[in-house]
């Protein structure tokens, strides 16, 4: 008996020990996204107002906004998702429901698995020496096709995880009513994953909504208004970059400013996309 409460002390001991070390890793990780967080509101908060988002980026020493940079993120991130979208969901569909014990299902998900773990700036490189050089300019139209490239590996993923997911057993009653397969999946199987891949790509539009540097060797940047997709475009982050390491203390202030309003919109996704899987754990 006695050597039976030693081996449990000793068990209380080190689980006592692992969990403060748990609690002390999250601790730091938490207060390094406070400093930050905090950091971002006490510089950019007192930068924002009307003008931000009603007036075009300034020249030196002048104030102004980040209109035309919004709008360029904006136009240019829906238009990555309305591109990347459509091919990660068909592909991570056939991984999930057609080729999931397949040999081309695997060598998909490895190169899949490469891509979302490759930095963007090789994104852009690539980007660059396929549409740019041969163009002879930079375009919105590049840096939407860079986009598009980072949301489909994480789209793939969450489609296929959410898809693999599903209970077989709702693809065998479509199919016992006399369903072709591709009813199947469109009316039960997508169904059942909805949730799972809105909010695969409402990551995904988080991941994009902050890079730079694709944008960098794709659309560049424009001072003024521009609604040409094929030249030249203004972006939050690629305005951000530039104002920041500006000696303009107006440029400074809105590249503080820009950046409160890509970090909230981040966080505002994430909260939504967590919450949406929250509602479909509880069904």
């Amino acid at each position: 008996m006695s050597v039976a409460m030693s081996l449990h002390q000793r068990r209380k001991r080190k689980n006592a020990v692992m969990m403060a070390l748990c609690v002390i890793a999250a601790g730091i990780g938490l207060a390094w996204l406070a400093l930050i967080l905090g950091a971002l509101i006490y510089k950019g908060l007192s930068g924002v107002s009307l003008a931000v988002f009603t007036e075009m980026t300034p020249p030196p020493g002048d104030a102004g906004g980040l209109l035309n940079a919004i709008y360029g993120s904006i136009v240019m991130t829906i238009i990555g998702i309305v591109v990347g979208t459509p091919i990660g969901v068909l592909a991570g569909t056939y991984m999930a429901e057609y080729g999931r014990f397949s040999r081309l299902t695997t060598v998909v998900r490895f190169i899949n698995d490469i891509l979302l773990s490759a930095p963007s700036i090789i994104v852009g490189l690539f980007v660059y020496e396929l549409l740019v050089r041969p163009m002879g300019h930079f375009s919105a139209i590049a840096g939407a096709v860079a986009l598009s490239i980072l949301v489909i590996p994480v789209v793939v993923r969450t489609t296929e995880d959410m898809l693999n997911l599903v209970p077989n057993a709702l693809r065998e009653a479509g199919t016992a009513i006399g369903a072709p397969r591709w009813v199947v999946i469109r009316s039960v199987a997508y169904r059942a994953a909805l949730s799972g891949i809105v909010t695969g790509i409402l990551l995904a539009i988080a991941r994009i909504s902050g890079e730079t540097a694709p944008l960098l060797f794709t659309a560049l940047n424009n001072q003024f208004w521009s609604s040409n997709l094929n030249a030249p475009m203004a972006s939050l982050p690629v305005t951000i970059f530039q104002f920041a390491l500006s000696p303009y203390e107006e440029w400074q202030q809105l590249a503080w400013t820009g950046a409160l309003i890509i970090t909230l919109t981040v966080l505002g996704l994430s909260i939504l996309a967590r919450s949406l899987t929250g509602r479909r754990e509880d069904r």
